[in-house]
């Protein structure tokens, strides 16, 4: 008699998957900002003060591929972070969080392309790399909980009788 698969629960499924999108982003988002940091470090031309702390911290042969780092490395990691920290904001449904995480990347697409002409757009660059490591450590040492689970009303629990 041939045994019957059993269907896994609905719950289960969606506990599974809010689990591995939590642990995606938890991660993802620090990758991405320390993939940014590092790029910028490679480029002495363009970012000289954290090139140059890169290069105290013995990562100097990362020169010889900085056309790579500034034109396709850095803003694919700032996409990264950017996707991320959006889909944090489906794990854990603290807008505010996501925002601020989510600054970071959009100033440094901008500094990147569109400000890049102007002389005020390498300040713009070092902040939104500044705040995107900042943002990774609130992160890490205060996790974004979930605010309500599915089963929780977000209305107000006013009874109809009290209407009355």
């Amino acid at each position: 008699m041939p045994q019957r698969m059993r269907a896994t629960h609905p719950r289960k499924l969606n506990s599974l998957k809010k689990k591995l999108l939590n642990i995606t982003t938890r991660f993802g988002e620090k990758a991405g900002a320390i993939g940014a940091l590092v790029s910028a470090m490679g480029c002495a031309m363009c970012f000289p003060a954290i090139a140059s702390l890169g290069a105290a911290i013995g990562m100097g042969f990362l020169s010889q591929w900085e056309g790579l780092f500034i034109n396709t490395l850095l803003p694919f990691f700032a996409w990264v972070v950017l996707v991320l920290n959006g889909l944090g904001w489906l794990s854990h449904k603290q807008w505010r969080r996501s925002a601020i995480g989510m600054i970071a990347p959009v100033l440094l697409l901008l500094s990147l392309y569109p400000w890049f002409k102007y002389g005020w757009s390498t300040y713009v660059t070092y902040s939104a790399l500044g705040l995107m490591v900042l943002v990774s450590l609130w992160d890490i040492f205060s996790p974004a909980y979930h605010r309500c689970d599915d089963t929780c009303d977000t209305t107000d629990n006013i009874d109809t009788k009290e209407l009355k």
